[in-house]
């Protein structure tokens, strides 16, 4: 059959644009694709630990990173709106307080705040946030550098609420710390949530030390300790109601800790369980291992910072301030401050979470006294535990 010429030309022409369009959709398609690609979800961590165990340490290790938004502890204003409530009751408001503020939307504290024209001081501990001391939030201090909280609290506390958000915005990390959370299983949501990248740091203690420091911050964590006792408030004797209160404590780390086991191993993954007497032996390559986890760069003036105030020559001046301090020594203070009796008490009460978290027994006084001992297991998380199926202590344990 022959087809006329200009036939022909016009078939030609019709295939090449067709080829065109094809080609351009086929770019057009990778392009966007790449540009998404490009644009990496915000890495969201929730640090997890109790009252005295260094989590403001690690949450300044954190705060500190020029790549990081931080705050400290905002189910504060959750527990104190509802302080006649139980930490149980308040889980569910602290999951929903905490998502919000993992992607950026600050009006959930309309709910938990006094009405009415507010500044950024109005979180609990925003000098805690070297993101709200530097642009866009404040512009008095650069962004990359180590800014002392005295400072930022009297030249950036009055910026209006709203640099908050815009701050949170600009961050690749968002990190919240808490010590109001008593299990794992009201976090599920947030893990499996599409609009999330969870990352869980779980900080423990040795027993023994947080009981020693609460023992020093009685007052300031009175309400906090009513809250988590409830109804046994009103019923327990005065001398106690704080090994009660470590009881509940110890049984939430515990039960976090045991939790992991059960999710899936994607799941398993965004958990990194930190002991608080490893970071201080060794705190540089603890650190190291902290950021890696969660994808952060440990930057040389961050070496040097972290070098330096693990090795103060003080025990620190304030129980709720990070400040240069000889580390290793105040987690070793237990051991010469806390009578043996307690001691004891303490090691009965949490004896199943000691074995688990890898912190031996004390078995006289004598043995308490002499720092040549040591009380600490070594062992790594979660090797040991995932490998005998999660049914009994690591088995780099001994007692």
């Amino acid at each position: 059959m022959n087809v006329p010429k200009k036939m022909r030309l016009l078939l030609f022409l019709v295939s090449q644009m067709l080829i065109f369009a094809l080609v351009f959709h086929v770019y057009d398609h990778n392009v966007h694709s790449k540009s998404t690609q490009e644009e990496p979800k915000p890495v969201h961590v929730l640090v997890l630990s109790s009252w005295r165990s260094g989590s403001s340490f690690i949450g300044e290790l954190f705060g500190q990173h020029p790549d990081v938004f931080y705050l400290m502890e905002p189910a504060w204003h959750v527990w104190m709106t509802f302080t006649q409530s139980t930490a149980r009751s308040l889980h569910m408001a602290v999951r929903d307080l905490l998502r919000a503020v993992f992607l950026c939307d600050m009006s959930v504290f309309d709910a938990y705040m006094k009405p009415g024209p507010r500044s950024q001081s109005s979180l609990f501990q925003w000098e805690d946030s070297r993101a709200l001391c530097s642009p866009p939030a404040c512009s008095l201090f650069p962004r990359g550098k180590i800014i002392p909280k005295a400072h930022c609290k009297l030249l950036c506390s009055r910026q209006p609420f709203e640099v908050v958000e815009e701050a949170c915005r600009s961050y690749s990390h968002v990190v919240l710390k808490e010590v109001r959370i008593f299990n794992l299983q009201s976090l599920y949501p947030l893990l499996t949530d599409p609009s999330l990248n969870l990352h869980i740091v779980h900080l423990v203690r040795d027993p023994r030390a947080v009981f020693r420091s609460r023992e020093r911050t009685t007052g300031e964590l009175m309400l906090d300790s009513r809250i988590v006792m409830g109804q046994h408030w009103y019923t327990l004797k005065k001398e106690d109601q704080p090994y009660y209160v470590m009881q509940i404590i110890c049984q939430s780390q515990l039960d976090i800790y045991k939790a992991i086991q059960s999710l899936p191993k994607v799941l398993q993954q965004r958990y990194l369980l930190l002991r608080y007497e490893d970071l201080v032996r060794a705190p540089l390559a603890q650190t190291s291992r902290l950021y890696d986890y969660v994808g952060l760069k440990f930057l040389p003036h961050l070496q040097t910072w972290v070098y330096n105030i693990t090795r103060g020559k003080g025990m620190g001046d304030h129980a709720f301030h990070t400040s240069a301090r000889d580390a290793l020594n105040v987690s070793q203070a237990w051991r010469w401050s806390l009578p043996y009796e307690k001691v004891s008490r303490l090691q009965n009460i949490c004896g199943d979470t000691m074995k688990w978290l890898g912190y031996r027994y004390v078995r006289s006084e004598q043995d308490q006294r002499n720092l040549s001992l040591d009380f600490l297991s070594t062992w790594n998380f979660p090797e040991q535990v995932f490998q005998n199926g999660g049914n009994s202590v690591p088995t780099s344990y001994h007692s």
